[in-house]
């Protein structure tokens, strides 16, 4: 598993601004694909922190030479009781799901996806795509709109220009920009950084959110404290202030906030529940429902959970063996 360290005694604070350590998280590899897997670094989740806000998974991806990697190719599979945000920097990646959207992935724009209690889809980098570079978020929907219907939505940001540091808020607000999206998750933040080189920043948020910050391109500080390239700089809840700074080569960061969830979630392969016995049925019902397996009795009569998919496409991939033990609940 990824190590967490943390770095207190880094931390340089303004006089009468609260002690609030900022814990850096550490990426683990992980290879993304077939033959020619692509290398993905997945700082959320980890043994020690599975959530920062509802935000329950986050991959960073690229620069790639898609020519030697390439490219992401991964095929339909499904989602449940969440919602997934794509993110790039460079390339462009084709979204293709059962609620019959297909839709572009662009550089600088939002494209979310709202499981609800079931979709399948597929992401491929476009034949085009020489550089792929990116982020792959996914947030946990919680109880009172797990089940809703499943959805997706795209957002262009317009950039806000501060002294140094450049932002784009794709989800919340932030900065006096705010996103129209609906996140069917209240309390939430996505947003991206580019910062000039020797910029530094602060930013006013809310107290009872918890944040963290990618270090996406070069290192950074968060709140004096050191995060460098790849790594997450988590900030608990009760800091009313983010001061994040680039070095001489300018950096690109990423901040993700919201209020704790509050709720316990089960979190296995692409399905998100509340139970080992809820994991459990989400895949017998699309291993059933993709024809992988036989369907069993025991739902006969329910209505599809993962719905049509357009002819053509690439074979699905089918679920993992579940592991020989039950799944604990994170929070």
């Amino acid at each position: 598993m990824t190590n967490l360290e943390k770095n207190p005694t880094e931390s340089v604070l303004e006089p009468g601004q609260p002690c609030i350590d900022v814990e850096v998280l550490t990426p683990r590899e992980v290879p993304l694909g077939g033959l020619r897997a692509m290398t993905v670094y997945r700082t959320l989740p980890q043994k020690r922190r599975s959530l920062v806000g509802a935000w329950c998974f986050l991959d960073h991806y690229g620069p790639d030479d898609v020519a030697q990697t390439g490219g992401m190719e991964v095929p339909r599979h499904p989602h449940t009781g969440l919602a997934t945000v794509s993110w790039l920097f460079t390339g462009r990646i084709d979204h293709l799901d059962s609620n019959g959207i297909a839709a572009p992935v662009l550089p600088g724009e939002l494209n979310l996806m709202l499981a609800g209690s079931g979709i399948t889809h597929q992401e491929i980098s476009t034949p085009d795509t020489t550089v792929l570079h990116g982020v792959q978020l996914w947030y946990a929907l919680p109880d009172s709109t797990r089940f809703t219907d499943k959805h997706f939505e795209h957002y262009a940001p317009e950039p806000v220009q501060l002294p140094g540091v450049t932002l784009r808020v794709f989800i919340g607000s932030l900065a006096g920009s705010t996103s129209p999206v609906d996140t069917r998750t209240p309390d939430l933040l996505g947003a991206e950084l580019m910062l000039e080189p020797g910029a530094e920043v602060t930013l006013d948020v809310r107290t009872d959110f918890e944040h963290a910050v990618l270090a996406e391109t070069g290192s950074l500080t968060v709140n004096g404290t050191s995060v460098e390239h790849r790594a997450l700089g988590y900030v608990p809840i009760g800091s009313d202030t983010l001061r994040i700074s680039a070095g001489p080569d300018g950096a690109r960061a990423i901040l993700l906030g919201g209020v704790p969830l509050g709720e316990q979630i089960v979190m296995w392969w692409n399905f998100i529940g509340r139970s080992h016995d809820e994991i459990v049925e989400y895949r017998r019902r699309y291993q059933a429902e993709l024809g992988f397996e036989p369907a069993d009795p025991r739902d006969e009569g329910k209505p599809a959970l993962f719905g049509p998919f357009a002819e053509g496409q690439r074979a699905p991939l089918p679920a993992p063996p579940l592991p020989t033990v039950r799944l604990r609940p994170r929070e």
